[in-house]
């Protein structure tokens, strides 16, 4: 049996969390079971927190977790991202976001299929660069500055997680950098990865600049196969493919680290569609299935990862119907209805 831990979050979070366990349940045939805990605003009237001890203490005893978006903008001061903290906790270091283009979807003129592995505990991001304190300051009132921590290890650990996705995709790695610019972290960040790809016999690396990575996504999209990256430009990369192949809605997403891996949809938590019925869990369904697929492989359940394949053909399936999308996407369907259609599709 296995358990995963629901933490539903914020704005739509719980509508979709919830559309997903239910195509999780249909393609597992009950093999998988769910613990829900508030995390967020709804944990923050009920104990003060928003992020409380105990879900901390229940994440590694679980098999997997499903997390729903937050709105940590909104959060008073001092109250924890729950996003970040599960990240940085568990050293969550991969971000992995594939991005493949969808007919009838797509803006591109080339398809795209691609892989970004993002980099996912350090880089520009103020909360994840410092021990202690965050990693912006202001000396005073006209003068702001910001941190950017890089290290070896954690790039050498990215480095070899998209090393091994690549190995069994087409053997093609792409580093994305600016190391012409930021020539220590950057730098630092890309001789890791050359010395880590060194490794992989079967594995070809090349070597583009952002900026010139963020064209490319656009105008030869088939130039990249899987992608490595820092966080920050990680994070700005895979939201352009995700747009470009039909909609932040559709791509799935995990953070994973060596004994554990989160699921969670790429966007965020839409407060203001928020109960409506109208959120599209596409992103949030696909993300679970990535998840399974690492249950699958690291306990060599077959079950598990043939359910992932399962729960993709279905949502490709109904995806390909236009009058089965949700309205964000140019469909009809509402949340619950997309949902009922996958599982229908199973």
């Amino acid at each position: 049996m296995t358990r995963l831990l629901v933490l539903p979050g914020d704005g739509i979070g719980p509508e979709i969390t919830a559309s997903t366990t239910a195509v999780v349940r249909a393609a597992t045939g009950g093999s998988v079971t769910f613990d829900e805990m508030a995390i967020g605003e709804a944990s923050l009237a009920a104990s003060g927190s928003t992020l409380p001890d105990a879900v901390m203490a229940a994440v590694p005893q679980a098999d997997g977790v499903i997390l729903g978006p937050v709105s940590h903008y909104t959060y008073p001061a001092g109250q924890p991202n729950p996003s970040a903290a599960l990240r940085t906790g568990f050293q969550l270091y991969a971000n992995v976001r594939p991005c493949r283009s969808r007919e009838g979807l797509s803006i591109l003129r080339q398809p795209m299929d691609l892989v970004i592995v993002r980099e996912n505990t350090e880089g520009f991001y103020a909360d994840r660069s410092m021990y202690a304190g965050p990693g912006e300051f202001m000396p005073d009132a006209d003068s702001a500055f910001s941190i950017r921590k890089i290290t070896a290890l954690a790039s050498r650990r990215v480095a070899r997680a998209a090393c091994e996705i690549a190995a069994a995709r087409s053997g093609k790695l792409t580093v994305v950098h600016k190391a012409n610019v930021l020539k220590l972290t950057d730098g630092l960040f890309l001789r890791e990865v050359r010395a880590v790809a060194a490794e992989f016999p079967t594995v070809t690396l090349d070597e583009v600049i952002v900026d010139a990575a963020a064209a490319l996504l656009v105008r030869d999209p088939a130039r990249f196969d899987v992608i490595v990256t820092t966080n920050m430009f990680g994070d700005i990369l895979s939201d352009e493919a995700s747009e470009l192949s039909g909609s932040l809605g559709l791509g799935g997403s995990i953070n994973a680290g060596d004994d554990i891996c989160v699921a969670q949809a790429q966007h965020g938590s839409a407060p203001d569609i928020a109960g409506k019925g109208v959120a599209n869990p596409t992103s949030l369904i696909l993300s679970a299935a990535m998840l399974l697929d690492w249950l699958g492989r690291r306990k060599s359940d077959a079950a598990l990862a043939d359910a992932a394949t399962r729960i993709e053909r279905a949502v490709d399936r109904v995806l390909d119907d236009p009058q089965m999308r949700t309205r964000d996407v140019g469909g009809p369907l509402g949340t619950d209805a997309f949902a009922q259609a996958v599982v229908g599709a199973l």
